[in-house]
């Protein structure tokens, strides 16, 4: 497996690829590799000859006072994961490299991006355009994987390709399912910042998660089943649980039947975490 740091010096690898006729696959990172980021480089590795992972902790994305500084950098030991696992080439830029003219931002996610995480965490989503939109133009795959634990994440990126005008050709981005560990949480880089109680505390959300999917009626009853469960664990703090349209993500409400995304976001200790689940109501 090759690192690469430069951008330039990546097009050059990408380019003889695409001579080659390979075609590519790009999982973006921000390190602090676990089980759920492998699961997305093994679909890459299934749909393209030649995989590309970055790992760069993106400073547009994180606010004020969020944790970019504490982020968990880990190269060494995710670069050893990537190589024993298929990856073709590392891409681990500077911010300078990624942002040569200044971290300024170029995207905007627009209304559904100032809704639950990005209400939660204003221009955040903005960030994590602008600099997925960057990757995207130096690394032009064929196939981008992302996960669905990251939902409103995924929806925006999905807008954002299907509105750019082929700006990367016919660029398709792919869902991985969400891994969890054997208890039921949901794989997270952030995992690693919560104690055994919390840890233990944390597992409330996939079982309120679990709690609306098996419950009867409408959105309302399918929400406060979810609610009443985090409510009784006091170590988790709600910031909302709601259900979406998941073509829009939007609210639905209680006239709603179909598919629909259960989105959960909550502190646990002094680590946020979020999941999701589809059902059906």
């Amino acid at each position: 497996m090759q690192i690469i740091h430069s951008a330039s010096e990546l097009q050059k690898v990408v380019s003889a690829q695409r001579e080659a006729g390979a075609n590519i696959a790009f999982v973006p990172t921000m390190g602090a590799l676990h089980d759920g980021h492998l699961s997305l480089v093994e679909i890459a590795r299934d749909r393209a000859d030649f995989v590309i992972v970055s790992i760069f902790v993106n400073p547009l994305q994180f606010g004020a006072n969020e944790d970019f500084d504490k982020y968990p950098r880990t190269l060494q030991s995710d670069a050893e994961l990537l190589a024993a696992n298929g990856v073709d080439v590392l891409f681990a830029p500077t911010v300078d490299n990624v942002y040569p003219n200044g971290q300024v931002i170029t995207h905007h996610a627009g209304a559904v991006g100032e809704t639950f995480e990005g209400a939660a965490r204003p221009g955040h989503f903005d960030g994590m355009l602008t600099v997925v939109a960057r990757l995207f133009d130096i690394v032009k795959p064929d196939f981008a994987v992302f996960g669905a634990k990251d939902a409103q994440q995924l929806f925006l990126i999905h807008q954002m390709v299907a509105q750019s005008n082929h700006r990367w050709n016919a660029l398709q981005i792919i869902e991985g399912a969400t891994i969890r560990e054997a208890d039921g949480l949901a794989r997270s880089s952030r995992n690693r910042y919560l104690s055994e109680a919390e840890h233990q505390a944390a597992l409330t959300l996939s079982a309120a998660l679990r709690a609306a999917e098996s419950a009867t009626g409408n959105a309302s009853s399918r929400i406060q089943a979810a609610a009443q469960l985090l409510a009784a664990q006091p170590q988790v703090r709600l910031d909302y649980v709601a259900l979406v349209d998941p073509s829009s993500f939007e609210a639905v409400d209680d006239s709603f039947s179909g598919r629909a995304l259960l989105l959960i976001a909550a502190k646990v200790g002094n680590t946020r975490l979020i999941d999701n689940l589809s059902i059906t109501i």
